[in-house]
């Protein structure tokens, strides 16, 4: 249960930092959303999963800007964690809504009607 609860605190603050633009990386922009949040039993590492509305390369691009900056945004969110150590942010790329929409796209182009006897 704390795990899920420091999960949600990281989902919190990190996506804070984006819309804020603290992290100052050209690649990162606000369309970036972080969809969910793995932590560590122990606490010492986090997964981010980040989706965008944005092309598949872009977000790629993002994610490695925010992989990349992941020692500053595990600084800044030091401050409000208030834990002993603050968990080793990984960030991963998350396709799922992505794929959901174009699943509903493919779903919606069906013609399914009822057969006229």
């Amino acid at each position: 249960m704390r795990t899920k609860r420091v999960g949600n605190l990281i989902r919190d603050l990190v996506s804070s930092l984006i819309m804020k633009g603290v992290v100052k990386d050209p690649r990162v922009n606000t369309l970036i959303t972080i969809t969910e949040v793995s932590v560590s039993s122990d606490l010492a590492y986090a997964k981010l999963y980040v989706s965008s509305f944005e092309s598949e390369s872009k977000m790629e691009k993002a994610v490695e800007a925010l992989n990349h900056a992941a020692g500053f945004i595990q600084h800044n969110i030091s401050k409000d964690l208030k834990m002993r150590v603050t968990p080793k942010l990984r960030f991963i790329a998350d396709t799922s809504i992505r794929r959901g929409f174009e699943l509903n796209e493919k779903i919606d182009s069906l013609d399914i009607s009822p057969d006229e006897e």
